[in-house]
């Protein structure tokens, strides 16, 4: 089709003449709302970064003395950043005579490699690195997984508040309020 007839067709339809193909033999030419297209691509972009996630490394840092409930809290952390999707990089500090005991870190990242094998695996394995000693484990659910679970339990509680009004949300605070519930009934008197 000759170009001053395609240009008059464009007019007639109020539409824009956007050129398609410009290497093909004859060029490709189509007959569309060119604004509305180009918000359409902008928003499947915006869509499109809205759903990539990021690698982010979180690192954790213990002592090779430490006490258990500290161990515990620092394990804990671990778990939520492998939860979340994030590799976790596990550093020991030597310090002092501490130097001279390297297999005290090594056995400190074993242990706390096995506590989280359901979670995470160890993607880069125990290394001295001059008064440090570093590990990095790897979670075993992609990032995009984690916060699709994350929005689907979002979602959910949403969901609860919506039919429950009123009651909390933490659940903690719903156990608080069961436990009063039971213990409401358990302490009624009995009439006899």
């Amino acid at each position: 089709m000759p170009l001053a007839k395609a240009l008059e067709l464009a007019q007639e339809y109020d539409l824009d003449l956007v050129e398609v193909a410009a290497n093909a033999r004859p060029p490709v030419c189509k007959l569309m709302d060119y604004g509305k297209f180009k918000y359409e691509s902008a928003m499947k972009a915006r869509e499109a970064r809205k759903n990539q996630a990021h690698t982010v490394i979180k690192e954790m840092k213990l002592r090779p003395k430490i006490d258990p409930h500290d161990y515990d809290t620092k394990k804990g952390h671990v778990v939520r950043f492998l939860k979340q999707g994030d590799k976790v990089k596990i550093t020991i500090m030597f310090r002092g005579r501490e130097q001279s005991r390297p297999e005290l870190g090594y056995r400190l990242l074993q242990r706390l490699a096995e506590d989280v094998q359901d979670l995470g695996f160890v993607e880069s394995n125990p290394k001295q690195d001059g008064r440090n000693m570093i590990m990095v484990l790897g979670p075993h659910k992609k990032k995009t997984e984690a916060m699709a679970e994350a929005r689907q339990a979002q979602e959910a509680r949403k969901a609860s508040a919506k039919a429950h009004p009123g009651r909390s949300q933490n659940p903690a605070d719903a156990d608080a309020e069961v436990d009063a519930e039971v213990d409401a009934d358990t302490e009624a008197p009995a009439e006899a």
